[in-house]
């Protein structure tokens, strides 16, 4: 039991540092770098990297960090090692706020974003991207910000879980 409760709390910790890695960069250089650019050309990338990132590294972080961290409170819940269970939790919080964020706001404008049309069709690119990249910005520097805290949370928990097996 100790074995897989180390497992599933490295690889919770792991693919929640993953996922928040991704989306501070974002936050910190590619939407910044995307400001200076064009509006077709805004457009095109962001449809470009919204179909793109749907591969089956990002869906493992994604839907991992999920699944390994409610796998971990459940073993630290059964097994030993409570002492990380609040930590783990607040983790699995904090990545539910993220997912929650992901797919009723980020997702929706990545899928409104889409279907505007191959940019060098669209008549007013400008107000498509207008709807599109403040929104998107904000909500995705938030899920930025409570995944950070969640891969923080389970990085304690995993000092939490090692000193209590000491």
């Amino acid at each position: 039991m100790r074995l897989a409760q180390t497992v599933s709390l490295i690889a919770a910790t792991i693919t929640t540092g993953l996922m928040a890695g991704l989306f501070a960069a974002f936050a910190y250089a590619i939407m910044p770098a995307l400001k200076a650019a064009g509006d077709r050309t805004f457009v095109d990338v962001m449809q470009r990297i919204n179909v793109t990132i749907v591969n089956g590294w990002f869906m493992l972080s994604f839907l991992g960090a999920l699944g390994f961290t409610a796998l971990s409170a459940f073993l630290a819940w059964r097994g030993q090692g409570r002492e990380a269970l609040p930590w783990i939790i607040a983790g699995l919080v904090l990545y539910l706020v993220m997912f929650v964020i992901t797919s009723a706001v980020n997702v929706p404008l990545n899928d409104r974003l889409a279907a505007a049309g191959k940019p060098g069709h669209i008549a007013d690119v400008a107000a498509v991207r207008e709807r599109f990249e403040s929104a998107w910005v904000v909500w995705n520097t938030v899920r930025a910000l409570a995944n950070t805290a969640a891969f923080g949370c389970l990085t304690w928990a995993l000092i939490v879980f090692g000193r209590s097996s000491a």
